[in-house]
């Protein structure tokens, strides 16, 4: 995997929330566990302690990364905001800090928008995206499907939505090096922690997700997602339906179906983290 987290990398997008997240010093890393967050301070009131959970959300694309674009002419990066500033809402309803990768249509590099999540000691980060089709498949082609890292795509499918996304690295950012740490991580993830937390909140999330939107169900996959694999926390990558299906695109453009959502993905974590905690008291 890249070596994402360079100089360069430091002054772009200098705007954004990610950008200013790469400047703060390294976090601690809680001892025995490969990724983990250290964990947050206890004790005192509700107040002292601060937010319920830290989430970071990252809508997909922005700035002159469109995305998806539907026939209509309807951009990725426009919807998966509009998205994403509604599970926001509803995150800190449920007592959590929630940031924004993004929070304008400005261009966020993929290495950044986790870094960000990193930096603030997030507890779940979560990439909101549309799916797309070539023109000759876009009448037969709708669905909710969710991902999570891996080194290897759970199929063919995956593999071409992964390199998608993937494409989205900006010029300049270096090519794979062999050397990376995040290359070893993503060769040992099947040992850490954050995998199957991962897959656990992907199906959590999920299935909340496609019964709130009544989409059709395309199933939980891995890929190798360059925007999840520096996340120190459980991290998903929602395809959250087809902009490029003329019925579902026209759903997916509209505040009812936004709300149904973005409340589905709410009810997941909410459903992840409950699961979380019931584990820790066994």
């Amino acid at each position: 995997m890249t070596t994402w987290i360079l100089a360069g990398a430091l002054l772009a997008a200098a705007a954004d929330p990610a950008s200013a997240a790469l400047s703060r010093p390294p976090l601690p890393v809680a001892a025995g566990v490969a990724g983990a967050v250290a964990p947050k301070p206890g004790g005192g009131t509700a107040a002292a302690r601060g937010p319920a959970f830290v989430a970071v959300i990252d809508p997909g694309h922005g700035g002159e990364k469109e995305g998806a674009v539907g026939a209509d002419g309807a951009m990725e990066k426009e919807v998966t905001l509009q998205i994403a500033r509604r599970l926001k809402a509803r995150l800190e309803r449920m007592g959590g800090k929630v940031l924004l990768t993004r929070t304008g249509d400005t261009t966020v590099p993929l290495a950044n928008r986790a870094a960000l999540a990193n930096a603030e000691r997030a507890d779940v980060f979560v990439s909101i995206h549309l799916n797309s089709m070539p023109e000759r498949a876009r009448s037969r082609a709708r669905g909710v499907e969710t991902y999570f890292l891996s080194a290897d795509a759970t199929d063919a499918s995956a593999t071409a939505v992964a390199a998608r996304e993937n494409a989205d690295r900006l010029a300049g950012e270096p090519e794979p090096d062999p050397s990376d740490p995040v290359a070893g991580i993503l060769s040992s993830l099947e040992d850490t922690a954050n995998l199957a937390e991962s897959s656990r909140l992907a199906y959590a999330v999920h299935e909340r997700m496609v019964a709130a939107a009544t989409a059709e169900d395309r199933g939980v996959k891995q890929a190798p997602f360059y925007v999840l694999a520096g996340a120190r926390m459980p991290a998903v990558l929602l395809e959250v339906g087809f902009l490029s299906h003329p019925e579902e695109g026209a759903k997916l453009r509209s505040s009812a179906h936004q709300d149904r959502i973005a409340q589905g993905i709410a009810d997941g974590v909410a459903a992840w983290r409950k699961g979380g905690r019931a584990a820790a008291a066994r």
